[in-house]
């Protein structure tokens, strides 16, 4: 649809809700305050062509923590904080699935697996395998983790697994495609390549500063996660996750989402092609950053475990690399805030943001 300049113009008068950033938090914000205020005028700034943090570039992982991570956080929290956390992540998967749909964010159901290199490691998960369980009962009225074998012929890893059975995958793309179909057809406003330099709040209103233009806009709700700290000062640091992509491979066997090494390092099957991220744990540094990017460090790492372990008697070829910007911090509490009277925040998302970002974008509009 083309756009005259009068009407684009006309975007920027009148706004009563400004979000800014439009991934999975961002639009579910948007979308949110379009059903309670039907007749707003709400507008989404975007700096990017397409959603530009984590929400269009993670590897599509609908999951709530692994074992390992889950018991690590108990050295941090109560039982009953581990508790809230994954029940708030759980909560967030199905309002995600409830909202768009399973066949429209192509949802699958085939397990998620932890491996171990680690036999130390290994044997502490399956110690405290039983705590987690009883810790979790109450949510999912089942035993979310048991012990299998490895039957996915992996190389150079414990023999046993920790399955789980409630985890899952979705098509990341599908998912930003249907929110963004949803929230045009809402009547939201999107306006992409537009970065928020600065904003002040002047009485009842915010006047906001862009690369593109000057407006004022009633309330501001900032949805952009590891880019927080450009426009907030709030505990949030950027980890950038750093991704790859296979070419189709034929027969591939791997169906399922996978964890190795304290979830540092995870994969998951895009129907005949492994996808691959991590390995921000060999240079936490330089991935702090909110720069996307590549590194030979880390992707030459990716190589040699999809080679040595993932798919040891299987030739490849890599189609793609990528990267997305986490937003994280010394807690995993995300950080949704009234910061003035009318200036909001959903962030720090912790690298769950399909899990919690559906959720979390409810509980943003709801602050106004």
């Amino acid at each position: 649809m083309n756009y005259s300049y009068w009407e684009i113009k006309e975007w920027f008068t009148n706004i009563d809700f400004t979000v800014v950033g439009s991934g999975i938090v961002g639009l579910n914000c948007a979308l949110t305050l379009k059903n309670k205020h039907p007749k707003a005028n709400i507008l989404i700034i975007e700096k990017g062509m397409l959603p530009q943090g984590a929400s269009t570039k993670n590897a599509g992982f609908a999951c709530f923590g692994s074992l390992s991570e889950l018991i690590d956080d108990l050295k941090t929290h109560s039982e009953k904080e581990v508790f809230n956390l994954v029940k708030k992540r759980w909560e967030g998967l199905q309002l995600l699935r409830q909202n768009l749909g399973d066949k429209n964010i192509d949802f699958q159901q085939n397990k998620g697996y932890e491996l171990f290199l680690d036999e130390a490691l290994f044997e502490e998960c399956l110690s405290k395998k039983e705590s987690i369980n009883t810790i979790l009962k109450p949510l999912f009225n089942d035993n979310v983790f048991t012990v299998d074998n490895n039957i996915f012929n992996f190389n150079n890893i414990h023999k046993n697994y920790i399955t789980n059975q409630f985890e899952g995958q979705i098509d990341t793309g599908k998912m930003a495609t249907q929110l963004l179909s949803l929230a045009k057809k809402s009547g939201i406003k999107i306006i992409n390549n537009c970065t928020v330099e600065k904003f002040i709040e002047n009485g009842d209103q915010v006047a906001v500063k862009t690369n593109q233009v000057e407006f004022k806009t009633n309330k501001l709700l900032i949805a952009t996660n590891g880019f927080a700290n450009q426009l907030l000062n709030e505990n949030v640091q950027p980890a950038r996750a750093q991704v790859l992509i296979t070419k189709p491979i034929n027969n591939l066997k791997i169906r399922g989402t996978f964890h190795l090494d304290k979830g540092y390092y995870y994969f998951r099957n895009i129907d005949n092609r492994i996808l691959f991220g991590g390995g921000r744990n060999l240079d936490f540094k330089a991935e702090e950053t909110t720069d996307f990017g590549v590194t030979e460090t880390i992707q030459n790492k990716l190589e040699d475990i999809l080679k040595n372990i993932i798919l040891p008697n299987t030739d490849f070829e890599i189609e793609h690399r990528w990267s997305g910007i986490m937003g994280v911090g010394n807690q995993k509490k995300i950080i949704v805030n009234q910061l003035s009277t009318n200036v909001f925040c959903g962030v720090r998302l912790g690298g769950m943001g399909i899990a919690i970002g559906s959720l979390i974008g409810k509980e943003l509009a709801e602050l106004t």
